[in-house]
């Protein structure tokens, strides 16, 4: 499989994975389809309508292969996420297209933790870039795993701070929500929370 290839199947997972429109007061991303926030269009400035404006409309408009394009072009090759070891490219990417540069930031503290000296900006520089290879160096076996579960405690600090955002942590049954199950997926099963370490962990949430 070509690097272009591999790639591309991250991102037609990713959109698979978002679903399609969706307009949750809760979610600052606002109006979002495959992925795609209307923050992002109108960035882009795709009127996909040709009114003058982007707006809800221009987001429903949106097609599946058009938001593949933009997680290639903006949230993998522009932030640079393609020179981190390739253990790491599907898991940093499709945290990118959920959390923007806190994908980078959370990689960076992970990085220090692991003895790396290097400031967390959100930017994959070359700095970034060295340490994360030297550290993959150290740990290729454990290195993704450790990011998966820094993204999921991320995930769990947004809900604590946040109560409005707890939904997309928990479901209304009581068991893991999106977020938690998407960064499990990035995670090997061995270090999966369990339903009773789960449940510890929200306990405090009402």
């Amino acid at each position: 499989m070509t690097a272009t290839n591999h790639v591309r199947q991250i991102a037609d997972q990713i959109v698979a994975r978002e679903g399609g429109y969706v307009n949750d007061p809760d979610d600052p991303g606002g109006a979002t389809n495959h992925g795609v926030t209307i923050h992002t269009m109108r960035r882009l400035g795709m009127d996909l309508d040709g009114d003058g404006d982007i707006d809800a409309r221009d987001v429903q408009g949106l097609d599946r292969a058009q938001a593949v394009e933009i997680f290639m072009r903006d949230y993998f090759d522009r932030p640079r996420i393609e020179e981190l070891p390739e253990a790491l490219h599907a898991s940093v990417f499709d945290m990118y297209v959920n959390a923007g540069t806190n994908a980078v930031k959370i990689l960076q503290r992970l990085l220090i933790e692991m003895g790396e000296r290097l400031s967390v900006d959100g930017i994959i520089g070359p700095v970034t870039i060295a340490a994360c290879r030297r550290a993959h160096d150290r740990a290729a076996d454990h290195i993704a795993d450790a990011y998966g579960i820094a993204r999921r405690n991320y995930y769990f600090t947004l809900a604590d701070a946040r109560p409005a955002s707890r939904k997309y942590a928990r479901t209304r049954a009581g068991g893991k929500g999106g977020w938690i199950r998407r960064a499990e997926q990035f995670i090997s099963p061995r270090f999966h929370m369990s339903d009773a370490e789960f449940q510890a962990r929200v306990a405090t949430w009402r």
